[in-house]
């Protein structure tokens, strides 16, 4: 009998896919960001057995069981907790955080802030639908004013968080976006993150068929996309539209963009603001951006720090001594503790 051996290098999509049936509605977005997950698992040659996908709850939190790794479906807005405990215990497992704008940025909110600040070394992605899908359709943290929905029946009057801002915000050291249906640029965004050693924050705009049908039509729309959105890339002049002849700057004397025409009012490419994904104030800046200005896609920060876990691991090994436990709980009725 011939056994065959198939390394990690050799895995394609298919092989990160698990035997259950997928259930999310028929249309629903998660299906594609689940394709581009797989795909980009196979391309990194993520290590099945020593990979976990841990979710909270909503739509988004079925995705462990779709996948052929270790997961977890935990609590929810838990999910950062519990995969950072997971992170903790064994720091050579890959950890990945699968959330919903409601699961992740309301309930879950406090646990997304420490879990950014700390730094700990997961895949952060958060599916923003600016709705919550799995309890029918009422307004999440991310919905815009004058949603209506069963719980706001006349239009929200809160005003939206900004994902992406929110992150940067609790101090987050990589924060990228980008959208289901564009998967070339969704599975090249997931490697990115996966590749930076901290925690990484996704913002996935993903549509509810059911529920919020076309909220990103005026960003994701094929005859929309080219002046809606500016894709940033390290290094690169900020230009979008279809002929990439318009571009953002910096308004002379004041920290605030434009949009501009290059080839209009003398304006060349050489005074299109260039993208650097290491300035944080530009980042909140891009984050910020919404109609009439470009929506930006891409990775907006990436400015890496040594990961919580590993100065945990480091703190721990410094203090830990050759004592005697048994020795010492033995010795004396009291004893005396020194730095």
């Amino acid at each position: 009998m011939t056994v065959t051996t198939v390394t990690d290098a050799q895995l394609a999509p298919k092989d990160y896919a698990s035997d259950q049936e997928v259930r999310w509605c028929p249309g629903c977005g998660d299906y594609a960001i689940l394709k581009a997950v797989q795909k980009a698992c196979a391309e990194l040659a993520v290590s099945r057995e020593r990979t976990v996908f841990v979710s909270g709850i909503g739509c988004a939190a079925r995705f462990p069981y779709y996948m052929s790794t270790y997961g977890f479906h935990t609590v929810h807005g838990r999910a950062p907790a519990i995969a950072t405990g997971i992170k903790l215990a064994n720091p050579d497992l890959d950890v990945w955080v699968m959330t919903g704008d409601g699961d992740g940025l309301s309930i879950g909110g406090n646990h997304m802030l420490h879990v950014l600040r700390r730094n700990v070394d997961l895949q952060i992605i958060l599916f923003n639908n600016e709705i919550y899908g799995l309890t029918k359709g009422q307004y999440s943290p991310t919905s815009r004013r004058g949603t209506r929905s069963p719980s706001t029946p006349q239009g929200s009057i809160e005003y939206p968080v900004s994902a992406c801002s929110f992150a940067l915000g609790a101090g987050a050291r990589f924060v990228a976006r980008s959208i289901d249906t564009l998967q070339p640029h969704l599975v090249a965004t997931l490697k990115r993150a996966h590749v930076n050693k901290g925690a990484s924050f996704v913002e996935i705009l993903q549509n509810c068929v059911v529920f919020n049908d076309a909220v990103f039509d005026n960003i994701t729309a094929k005859e929309a996309a080219p002046d809606a959105q500016v894709l940033l890339e390290h290094g690169k002049p900020l230009l979008f539209g279809t002929n990439k002849d318009k571009g953002l700057r910096l308004k002379p004397g004041k920290i605030e963009l434009e949009i501009v025409t290059v080839g209009g009012n003398d304006v060349s490419t050489a005074d299109i603001l260039v993208h650097d994904e290491t300035n944080r104030p530009l980042a909140q800046l891009l984050a910020a951006l919404e109609p009439p200005f470009p929506v930006a896609m891409g990775v907006l920060y990436c400015n890496p720090a040594v990961p919580y876990e590993q100065e945990v691991h480091t703190q721990l090994a410094a203090v830990q001594g050759n004592g005697d436990l048994d020795a010492l709980l033995n010795s004396e009725r009291t004893w005396e503790v020194t730095p």
